[in-house]
């Protein structure tokens, strides 16, 4: 639950149960903290009245309503951090953070939404059938940090490349090394980047980034980091920028970054008032693309590629503690003493 800044607290509430013919309800395996749950604990986006916190997990289906066909007790399940029901137009069209019918976790009790929330024991998973996606058969241990991250980070960094087009051959520069800016740089390498330049003043994070792939880091920020990408790419800038912070310092170093007629693709939630100088953008050409991740829509794909070995985005994983240790995991996060925070129940 949280109360308000920097106030995190485990509480006993009411175990979920089936309330729609559409529901499941999941036993938690594992969860994690969210680079976005620190707007609210930081106080940046304000808390009206304490709630249930936390939007990535996967666990085991335990119960299903009369209506779910596609998933069922037993089944280890990954569960994308936006509810959606796959039917709708939006849905049809990719875009699943925009379901017609869905909702977020946290956020009341209708079939589209659930009072749970990621960071417990127990979740009530609305559209199940839409929502959930189960692995073929039991996953190795091993493999659930790296199936976590399908639920937001690693399908985050994959939007922000695919939204600013990157192909093979493509030069890359990633804005934020944070667990999304971090899938970000391995988005870009499995997508066939040839230069991927991620900028990181962390050397534990310049670490992970080169594992996923990075050929090069800057550490400089503002005019110095923009004529340190340029010098690495000829004078021109890169042909894409994934923007994965969220703030107007971070988008104008993305689209200071980018070659004329490049492509910024942004997936920085929005909290730090980032800016689009449409001026400069129509001298120079640049496009820029991106929001709110569809990670459902994604998660097949990647999911393969977990499982048979290709991409091991667990690494981003640098703290793994109990649940009953929550407020720790926000804290260690919040003074960048974690990359990303793993919860065991």
């Amino acid at each position: 639950m949280i109360y308000g800044p920097r106030d995190i607290r485990l509480e006993e509430v009411p175990d979920p149960a089936v309330r729609y013919p559409t529901d499941a309800v999941v036993r938690v395996v594992a969860s994690c903290v969210c680079g976005s749950d620190l707007w609210p604990y930081r106080g940046v986006r304000p808390t009206d009245e304490p709630h249930r916190i936390g939007h990535e997990f996967v666990g085991v289906v335990e119960e299903v309503g009369a209506g779910v066909r596609t998933v069922k007790p037993g089944d280890f399940v990954i569960a994308p951090f936006a509810i959606s029901d796959g039917t709708c137009p939006h849905c049809r069209n990719g875009i699943t953070t925009s379901c017609q019918n869905g909702g977020w976790w946290g956020a009341g009790d209708e079939p589209g939404s659930s009072g749970d929330a990621g960071q417990g024991e127990r979740v009530r998973v609305p559209l199940a059938d839409g929502t959930l996606v189960a692995t073929p058969e039991q996953p190795d241990p091993a493999l659930v940090p790296s199936l976590l991250t399908l639920s937001d980070v690693m399908g985050t960094g994959h939007h922000a490349a695919v939204s600013a087009g990157v192909t093979k051959g493509s030069t890359v520069v990633v804005v934020g090394d944070g667990a999304v800016g971090l899938c970000a740089v391995l988005a870009a390498g499995r997508l066939g980047a040839e230069r991927i330049i991620a900028m990181s003043r962390h050397a534990d994070r310049q670490a992970v980034a080169r594992a996923f792939g990075a050929t090069d880091i800057v550490a400089e920020r503002g005019e110095e980091g923009v004529a340190s990408v340029k010098d690495l790419l000829g004078g021109i800038g890169a042909d894409a920028v994934l923007e994965c912070v969220g703030t107007k310092e971070s988008m104008e170093q993305s689209l200071n970054s980018a070659r004329p007629g490049g492509y910024v693709g942004y997936v920085g939630v929005p909290a730090g008032g980032p800016e689009l100088p449409i001026e400069k953008m129509f001298g120079s050409n640049v496009n820029v693309a991106g929001g709110v991740a569809p990670v459902r829509t994604y998660l097949p794909e990647l999911l393969t590629d977990v499982l048979n070995g290709t991409i091991d985005p667990g690494r981003v994983f640098d703290l793994e503690l109990p649940l009953d240790q929550v407020a720790e995991a926000y804290a260690a996060m919040d003074e960048r003493r974690a990359i990303k925070t793993l919860l065991r129940p």
